[in-house]
Formats: structure tokens, sequence, C-alpha cells
């Protein structure tokens, strides 16, 4: 028995990166999963490649529709949803006095916007199942500024804040919400970024893998008693510069 068997998870942006290191773990641990994406042809050939426990379904989610039709897919198909996982999100840098207005909105209409419905549509189907978990994907950089990614900062400062505020509605009805805080992930969206930028204490950015295991936990049950929390997978990115300290002989 996988840790999280039976389980009717949906994870957003499945098709590639971390979504769909998520999607490969759940399923390994004996999950039903139901991937979106707006990458048909690479979210179909992977829901393929997992098997009979999982399906593909497009999905914008920043179109409330296409929220009501994804959860519809999702107890069509396998019956009751007990998971969701909020990974879906996009970047974009530039210095603030010339970042567009329209990649503004867009970062926030993916970001925020899809969380925010994500959360307020599956509440009713997660409600109808008895209860379930709700994974929301922020960022270490809704803990702290970063220059140049101002749209995607406060899409995660934000999708943190809702974290919270949703978790003390949704508690009395046996649904947990809490969210996730990767670092360096070596995934397509960060290939071309230079990692000496960023002093990693561990020396090293992480896995898609090694963030899917928190995600695994936060859906399971071991996780019953989480709900608001956050937790920061960063190999200590966020916890001050790393540095070599020398011995100092004290004289008093």
């Amino acid at each position: 028995m996988g840790r999280v068997s039976e389980k009717v998870i949906l994870v957003t942006g499945g098709a590639r990166g971390m979504g769909a290191a998520h999607a490969r773990l759940l399923v390994a641990e004996g999950a039903k999963v139901v991937i979106t994406d707006i990458l048909d042809n690479e979210g179909a050939t992977f829901a393929a490649e997992l098997g009979p426990s999982a399906m593909y379904v497009h999905q914008d989610v920043a179109q409330p529709e296409e929220w009501c039709q994804a959860i519809a897919a999702v107890e069509s198909k396998f019956g009751a949803l007990h998971g969701l996982v909020n990974n879906a999100g996009i970047a974009s840098m530039a210095p603030i006095e010339l970042f567009p207005l329209e990649q503004w909105e867009k970062t926030l209409a993916v970001n925020l916007t899809g969380v925010f419905l994500g959360m307020q549509t599956a509440l009713p189907a997660m409600r109808r199942a008895g209860g379930g978990s709700i994974v929301n994907i922020s960022s270490v950089e809704g803990l702290r500024g970063s220059a140049g990614l101002h749209a995607y900062v406060a899409s995660k400062f934000g999708v943190r804040g809702i974290t919270k505020s949703a978790a003390l509605e949704a508690a009395a009805s046996g649904v947990r919400i809490n969210s996730i805080h990767p670092g360096f992930i070596n995934t397509r969206m960060t290939e071309n970024i230079d990692l000496s930028s960023f002093p990693i204490p561990l020396g090293r950015p992480a896995e898609p893998q090694e963030v899917s295991q928190a995600v695994l936990f936060l859906l399971s049950d071991e996780s019953s008693y989480f709900t608001g929390s956050e937790i920061v997978v960063d190999g200590g990115l966020t916890i001050g510069v790393p540095q070599k300290c020398q011995a100092v002989e004290n004289i008093f």
C-alpha cells in the first residue's frame, strides 16, 4: 500500500518539470492523478506513460470555466477528489520601471488567480469526498524579494497569504491547505539562470523529486495536523549567506 493509496489528486501544470515529478511520485505511491496543463501533447503523452492511474485534461488555470470542467472530469473519471496541487506557474524578469503591465497581469492571473480559483472550485468537491488536502506551490520568492521578478514575487507572496486565510475557513470541513516554498530547482524554467548568483548552503540546486517528497507528505495522512503551514525546500538558501569561518582563540 502506498502513502496516498486510493486518493484522487489533481496536479496543475503537470505536463513537465516539477508538476510531472509530483504526478509521477503520487502515482507510484498509489494515487489516481489527473494532470492538467496547456501543453496538450506533452500532457497526454505523459499521462499515457503513467498508465491507467493517470488522466490528462487541458486547462488554463486562469479561466474559471476550465476549473469547473477539470473538477467535473476528475469526479466523472475517478469518482471523487481528495487532493489538489496548485503547481502551474510562470515567471518573467524586467526592471520595475520597464515591467510590462500585460506581463504583470498575466503572471498574477496564472500564479495567484489560478490558485484562488483552484481552491474555490476544489473545496466543494473535497467536502463531498469527506475532506482532503490542498498544496499550493509558492516559492522562496514568497518569503523575500528578488530584483526583476516583481510579478513573480508579488504572486508568490500572495499564494503564501491566501493559503493561510483559506486554511482557516477550510479546517472545519476537514480540508487542510498548506504551501511549499521551493528554492533553486533543476527545471526548464531555471536552466538559463546562473547558479553562482544563488549562494546555497548545501551547494547545489534541488531535483524536482526532492520537492515532490514534500508534496507527497502534505497530501498523505501523515500530515494530518498540518494546515496553514509553509514548508521551505531550498537547501538553506533563505537562512543566510554561507561563508567559511576561521577559528579564533579567545583572549581574556
